[in-house]
């Protein structure tokens, strides 16, 4: 039963709690991370904080039913750097890559020994594979596995805590900083080392169901995952990298339902509404069914633009027993997608199933945007570390290389807390960070009027959406929109004080509208400042069409002052560890 929201922040209860290792997030990388940090050493005391529940908390929280990199025992490490590298146009961080894919099998593994049914083929008794990289899985009951693992290995789990920012030392962070969603207690812990994995940002930009009131989370990720994490470092001045590589996926129309499951699972070709298979044909040239998969969100949009949309997976050729194995996957993954066919009374081995475009997210399992790290994936903020979908550098993680760097960054941060004491917490800015927290409700009591969260969220959305190259703009921007949208993302930002919550999750979503805003800032000045078009679709200015290797053959870096809060851009050179021509697998 949710506590009632305080009205007075002296009624606000504190708990302040010591730990070695603090995990923020405890989805699937802030899970393996919390179970490698104890098998390295038992002692350890190591705190998960999650603002839902583990059990059912973060990407995984309906199951899956592939996992998307395993490196198979035909394929070599060097190999998986270079296919990486090609899809992601030629700019990873090949040192984090190959650190990645050197531990990239071991979650696979583990979670098997654990109960996860992973299929085999009957002849070899080797995993079943769909594509190059995948693996088939029953995975409903993933993240289940996973959570109950955690706690057998004695990790502690602050369930419904959301954080809301980092503890810090001088220039070093000592522990987080947040709020109880069902207690309404303020929460401080102390840690020697702290390790984010809070996922990536949904919600900044419109969904283009944006036809109910629920629509702002008719999204194809997690709708939960708001960039907190980001904005944590962001507010803290940690570095960040390639924010403008963002995500933009191509999903089953009017209700985001993967196609990967079909097109790479049953090897279903994408048609536009002539009957052309789009990747084969039109778009042979660009690598044909092995295009670069910025490419493969861009076709359907470039094909709507030119009169030959709508477009299509084409099912057509599916058998039955396919149909149903395909059935089979999606109850693994997004369950409702079985019934979202059946509402419509849709046969797909007589009519195709439609895709479209999704709005952008900021997701560095995916791209390689977020916090810029070294091989340990320790930031540039010190005790800090970062894995999973907020660390940036090695796009093509997805579920077992979120998980492989979970393992990592807590090698690095056991190796690094190890030689810390408990560092004393400054509580001036515990105080200020308290009352910070607490505001919107302050202000609802008070005074009864101000800016709900969904108001501010939906502005939001519509700036970025219309000005930043969001679905209902086919992904396309410019510099006029671009600085039209940094400008008002600014004012919002300081609308921000006027931000009321009525319950405990309401306040939870001022927050979330809070840390999506940050993301957002330093978003936008990411796509300012690389003036070409490196990944058509995730990433097209209309202003700047071509690509630009003489000057952008570099990551885009930023940097945001804590005192002043500007922020800062700048490049960091490439470097290339594995040989081979960096645009093909």
């Amino acid at each position: 039963m949710a506590s009632k929201l305080p009205t007075q922040l002296e009624d606000v209860q504190d708990v302040v709690l010591e730990t070695d290792l603090l995990v923020i997030g405890a989805g699937n990388s802030g899970c393996f991370a919390a179970i490698e940090a104890k098998k390295q050493n038992p002692k350890l005391v190591v705190t998960l904080m999650e603002k839902a529940h583990i059990d059912r908390s973060g990407c995984l929280a309906a199951g899956m039913d592939a996992i998307n990199t395993y490196i198979k025992k035909d394929r070599t490490i060097e190999q998986f750097v270079r296919w990486s590298r090609s899809q992601a146009g030629g700019i990873i961080r090949e040192d984090l890559t190959k650190t990645l894919a050197e531990v990239l099998n071991e979650p696979a593994h583990e979670w098997e020994k654990w109960g996860l049914p992973i299929k085999h083929d009957e002849d070899t008794d080797d995993y079943h594979t769909r594509g190059k990289w995948d693996i088939t899985i029953h995975g409903a009951e993933m993240k289940v596995i996973l959570a109950e693992k955690v706690r057998e290995f004695g990790c502690q789990v602050l369930n419904r805590v959301v954080a809301t920012n980092f503890l810090v030392d001088g220039d070093r962070v000592v522990g987080a900083m947040g709020f109880g969603v069902r207690d309404a207690k303020f929460y401080v812990v102390k840690a020697k080392a702290v390790l984010v994995s809070t996922g990536g940002a949904s919600g900044i930009y419109k969904p283009y169901q944006a036809d109910g009131v629920d629509s702002h989370h008719q999204l194809w990720y997690c709708p939960f995952n708001t960039g907190a994490g980001y904005a944590m470092g962001i507010r803290a001045g940690a570095e960040m990298t390639t924010f403008e590589m963002r995500w933009c996926a191509t999903r089953t129309k009017d209700f985001n339902g993967p196609i990967d499951t079909i097109s790479v699972g049953y090897k279903t070709p994408m048609i536009n509404a002539k009957g052309e298979k789009v990747l084969e044909e039109r778009y042979a040239h660009l690598g044909g069914d092995a295009a670069p998969r910025y490419i493969r969100a861009n076709v359907p949009m470039e094909e709507w633009l030119n009169g030959r949309g709508p477009c299509y997976v084409d099912t057509r050729g599916m058998t039955p027993e396919q149909i149903k194995d395909m059935k089979t996957d999606y109850l693994n993954e997004r369950p409702s997608m079985v019934l979202f066919l059946a509402a419509r009374g849709q046969d797909v081995s007589k009519e195709p199933l439609e895709i479209y475009g999704n709005d952008p997210y900021i997701v560095g399992g995916h791209t390689a945007s977020g916090y810029w790290v070294d091989v340990k994936r320790s930031t540039t903020l010190k005790g800090l570390y970062a894995s999973g979908d907020v660390a940036g550098g090695s796009p093509n993680k997805f579920v077992s290389g979120a998980a492989a760097e979970g393992m990592l960054a807590a090698r690095g941060a056991v190796e690094y807390l190890v030689q810390r004491q408990m560092a004393d917490a400054d509580t001036k800015r515990i105080a200020q960070e308290k009352a910070r927290v607490f505001a919107p409700a302050m202000r609802q009591a008070a005074e009864g009027d101000g800016v709900t969260p969904k108001e501010m969220e939906e502005r939001m959305q519509r700036l970025m959406d219309e000005y930043a190259g969001g679905i209902h703009q086919f992904f396309r921007m410019n510099r006029e929109g671009l600085e039209y949208a940094l400008k008002h993302i600014r004012i919002l930002k300081d609308q921000s004080k006027y931000l009321i919550a009525n319950d405990l999750h309401e306040l939870m979503e001022a927050h979330e509208v809070v840390d999506r805003l940050d993301v957002a800032e330093v978003l936008l000045h990411h796509l300012l400042f690389r003036e070409e078009t490196r990944w058509p679709g995730w990433q097209t200015r209309t202003d700047f069409p071509e690509k630009n290797d003489a000057k952008f053959d570099c990551f885009v870096n930023s940097r945001r002052d804590p005192a002043t809060g500007q922020v800062e851009m700048f490049t960091r050179p490439y470097e290339q560890i594995v040989p081979g021509d960096r645009y093909k697998p």
